[in-house]
């Protein structure tokens, strides 16, 4: 582990802070009028889900953790957990849905994934940045829309609302971003 300075902390770092391992979502650098400039961290405890703001100086320092990365291959949901196998040894193993946040109504069968471990714990799933999906339903195009400035609502084979272009129809296979859920454009 390293330490690094309270004013260097990124978003998507995870760093030791009260004997518990937190995952950086938002910051905000402030530099008051009056004394020393600090950062302002938001973060989700990785092992009970808790959120946190905390105010870093740039005295304070903190343990950047890093952590261990494993293939796994996604195979089936069973009740709110979610089943996957290891690629080394095809171990199989439960985690709990909630643990992907809203990236889990992504999930694919077969889907490949990489679980990031703290001392041999799960702690997170990540999924490919973007995955293809097939539109099963689309508002028709409202007259005098131009295609430049106008999104309107779909719905993926998977239940998830997006905003695609208007020349997208039902039907049309689209890649989407997981994390943003947004419209990347049409699939090959």
């Amino acid at each position: 582990m390293a330490k690094i300075s309270g004013v260097d902390i990124r978003p998507g770092n995870i760093i030791e802070y009260e004997k518990g391992i937190w995952k950086v979502g938002k910051i905000q650098h402030t530099q008051p009028g009056k004394g020393g400039a600090f950062m302002q961290v938001e973060m989700k405890n990785l092992i009970d889900g808790r959120k946190t703001n905390v105010r870093f100086r740039s005295q304070d320092t903190v343990e950047k953790v890093r952590l261990d990365t494993k293939d796994f291959q996604y195979l089936y949901a069973d009740g709110e957990a979610l089943v996957f196998m290891d690629k080394d040894n095809y171990e199989q193993i439960n985690l709990p849905k909630d643990l992907l946040g809203d990236a889990a109504d992504f999930l694919q069968d077969g889907m490949d994934v990489v679980l990031e471990l703290w001392d041999e714990r799960p702690v997170s799933v990540e999924l490919p940045a973007q995955i293809e999906a097939m539109i099963v339903e689309a508002d028709a195009v409202v007259k005098g829309q131009t295609a430049s400035s106008s999104f309107k609502p779909a719905i993926l084979d998977n239940g998830v609302r997006v905003m695609v272009p208007p020349h997208i129809a039902s039907g049309t296979r689209i890649v989407v971003d997981v994390y943003e859920r947004t419209y990347v454009g049409k699939a090959d």
